[in-house]
């Protein structure tokens, strides 16, 4: 009986915060020379020739992109609506999860020779890169990224209602880790990024509820 209370209250707990991260209690990293709140929506001017990158293929690091984010532990849902003026090559906006600055993972959108991507780039260490080419430069993009154990997967949506998986990567376990709204301009002079409905929803410890399921909870 106690141990069906406990896995009630957390899907109650999980579903209370399921609401908007309030944006004022956040944090920058690299904070941009101009940039708002307004009606919990974030519009930043991009910070120009910035990015997040470490070592592989291009032999340089860079870490001097704007990051505004808050701290999560445990599993958790996170999720925003990207609408970008994008100009440059590699211009980019999306999600970032950080440990540190040799571990992070940033999803979006990234614009490259006039194509629109959902990319990807995990970093331990040493960063890679993955990205999906969209047919067509729609107006806004959702993403979506999932924390699970050891794992986060990466989706995106056009309708914030179908989301379609591009990537599972690894993230370190057990472990704090700072989650927000990320843009970059590597080769550019800066854009115009708007992050909208950023939400994160924490969920119910998975390895727990194995447990109470196989000890009769």
């Amino acid at each position: 009986m106690i141990k069906k209370f406990i896995v009630s209250a957390l899907t109650i707990s999980a579903l209370h915060t399921a609401t908007a991260q309030t944006l004022e209690k956040m944090q920058w990293f690299n904070e941009p020379e101009k940039w708002k709140i307004e009606n919990n929506v974030l519009t930043m001017n991009v910070t120009p020739q910035s990015d997040y990158w470490r070592i592989s293929h291009y032999g340089f690091t860079v870490d001097d992109a704007p990051f505004y984010y808050t701290t999560y532990g445990g599993e958790f849902e996170a999720k925003v609506k990207l609408t970008g003026a994008y100009k440059a090559r590699f211009d980019q906006m999306g999600l970032m999860l950080r440990t540190d600055h040799e571990n992070y993972i940033k999803t979006g959108v990234e614009f490259v020779d006039g194509k629109f991507n959902v990319s990807t780039v995990v970093t331990h260490h040493t960063s890679d890169w993955s990205v999906t080419t969209l047919d067509k430069v729609p107006p806004f993009i959702w993403i979506k990224v999932v924390r699970r154990l050891d794992a986060v997967e990466i989706f995106y949506s056009l309708d914030d209602k179908t989301y379609i998986m591009t990537r599972n990567a690894p993230l370190k376990d057990n472990h704090p880790v700072m989650v927000g709204l990320m843009a970059a301009s590597p080769d550019g002079k800066g854009f115009e990024a708007k992050f909208e409905s950023f939400k994160v929803t924490h969920l119910p410890d998975q390895r727990r509820l194995e447990w109470l399921k196989k000890n009769g909870g």
